[in-house]
């Protein structure tokens, strides 16, 4: 094998095996233990009352309930969009529906706001509740 060969044989590699990293990368979320949670295991929720890929959770809901925010420069991609929040804030959607934490969460694999009033609801490996 020449220099040459070895070099490209090596750098096709080295792109192959980048390649499962970067699509990882590009998903903002994970699945543990069935339901949908950020890269630190914190749970994330959708509220039924949002609609057309826009959140109505402002104020004191906003609080309860915080926007999973996407961090400047993040790109949607596939079942990902970015929602801008009636305060010019980016949040992260899922097929549409935007992505919450609740405060009463404060440890990785909870999910006390799953089911809340009815209206707030994990995600599930079969997806968001339509």
């Amino acid at each position: 094998m020449t220099q040459y060969t070895q070099s490209l044989k090596a750098l096709m590699l080295a792109a192959a095996l980048s390649l499962p990293a970067m699509a990882f990368a590009a998903e903002p979320v994970m699945m543990k233990d069935g339901v949908m949670a950020d890269h630190k295991g914190m749970t994330l929720y959708t509220f039924d009352k949002d609609t057309g890929g826009k959140s109505v959770c402002t104020g004191q809901c906003a609080e309860n309930w915080p926007p999973f925010k996407a961090e400047a420069g993040a790109k949607a991609e596939g079942d990902w969009t970015i929602v801008t929040r009636d305060d010019g804030t980016m949040q992260w959607a899922y097929k549409g529906k935007p992505l919450y934490y609740f405060m009463k969460d404060t440890k990785p694999g909870q999910k006390e706001g799953d089911k809340m009033k009815d209206v707030w609801h994990v995600i599930t490996n079969s997806g968001p509740k339509m």
